[in-house]
Parts: structure tokens; sequence; C-alpha cells
């Protein structure tokens, strides 16, 4: 398959000022996903992988690591409220003039850091030898199911999501949930181009662990992923 790699990487994150530029263990984050996607280029996973950003600074920090930053995203690509498909269908129609035609796409959002290379590779493999439209990256929950989970009403007290909430369910009687993590993306172009969506109804996917799995949205993400990089050291 041919599949065109991206790392989406704006400048204007709200809940950490600048953060894909955010230091992380003495690199900025968005170097942990360009390392991923120069690998995956290595082992001939990714046909091409590109950073697709609006920020001067970050494009000159991708290109510093080797990272391929061939055009700037534009503003309304760009904005809070800009949906993943715009950066990407925008990414397609400007390198298939110029690459030709990619069957797939791949998203490596600098916000997921801890992946595992080999395991993309053996998930891509998978995916090119079914005729799925995605695939998506999860992590397993053994206990955060709706039995736990509230809505707040805003007075102070919080409506169940289930009707077993207070029943007592022993924890093994509790159905696991796969959690999507957001680390890995792929879906087929006519798929993206027909429904303007990155997942399907039925996707497959490539289970990673909880730890493994943090996502960068909060400082407290952040300190919790430095704590796991030096725990590593």
């Amino acid at each position: 398959m041919q599949i065109l790699g991206i790392i989406p990487a704006r400048g204007g994150s709200k809940g950490i000022p600048r953060k894909n530029l955010a230091d992380v263990c003495g690199r900025p984050l968005i170097a942990y996903s360009i390392d991923t996607g120069l690998d995956l280029l290595d082992s001939g996973t990714l046909s091409r992988c590109i950073v697709s950003t609006d920020d001067a600074e970050i494009a000159m920090v991708a290109r510093n690591m080797r990272a391929d930053v061939p055009f700037m995203r534009p503003a309304d690509a760009a904005t809070d409220t800009a949906k993943a498909i715009a950066y990407v269908m925008h990414a397609l129609e400007v390198l298939e003039k110029t690459d030709g035609s990619y069957d797939a796409v791949m998203l490596l959002q600098p916000t997921s850091p801890l992946r595992n290379s080999r395991a993309i590779k053996e998930a891509t493999e998978r995916f090119a030898s079914q005729s799925f439209h995605s695939l998506i990256s999860c992590y397993r929950e053994d206990y955060i199911t709706e039995l736990v989970m509230y809505d707040d009403l805003g007075d102070g007290t919080l409506r169940p999501r289930s009707p077993l909430h207070n029943k007592g369910l022993r924890r093994q009687e509790q159905q696991a949930a796969l959690i999507r993590n957001g680390a890995l993306y792929i879906t087929r172009v006519p798929y993206l181009r027909a429904t303007g969506q990155l997942v399907c109804d039925r996707p497959m996917f490539m289970q990673m662990s909880k730890v493994d799995s943090i996502d960068v949205d909060t400082p407290d993400d952040l300190k919790l992923l430095r704590a796991v990089l030096e725990s590593c050291k």
C-alpha cells in the first residue's frame, strides 16, 4: 500500500500553550512522533511522512529533526474548531499532484508519543491484507465502564449513565472496554473521500498498554509523560 503519514502540529493549542514544542525530557514533544515517522519510513511501512503545521517555529524545529514539511497548513484547517479531516484532505490535495495517489493515510498525533514502531508496522501489514476501511489504536480498560460514569447536572449532583451503577456488581462481572487512545489512525483514502470520516463503524485495532496510551492535553498529562519517560532511563 502507498500510505501517507501525517504528523499534525498546529501552533494554537489552548490547554498547554505551544504544546507541540513543550519540553519533554530535553526534547520537544513533537520529536517523539517524528522519530516514529522516520522509523516507519525506514521500514517501508510509510511511503512518505510529513508534518502538517500552520506555525513557522514548529516547521523550523521539525525540519531540523529531518522531518518533511512540504507546505504550511492553511489557517482555516488550523482553528480550534477545524476537524482532522480538513488537514488530511488538504495534504492529499497538495501531495497527490506530485506524488500520485495514496491508498491510505496514517495519523501520528504528537500528543500520543509513546508508540512502538514495530507494533505499528505489524498492525499496518494486517490492515493492508484485509478490506476494512480503518484501523485505530486502543487500550484495554477493565473497570472504567458506564457503571462508574456520571453526568454533572450543574447543581452539585450527578446523573448516573447506567441504571446498574449502584447494584454492587463485582469487577469480574463487568465487561471490559477498549478505549481509543488517539496514538494511531489508518484510513483508506476512498473511504475518507466518500465519508469525510477517519474511523469507520467497524474498525480494526492495535492494542497498546494503558501506560503507553498517555494523551497529552493538560499540564497534568505532560507531568505524567515526563515521569514515565524519566522512569525508563
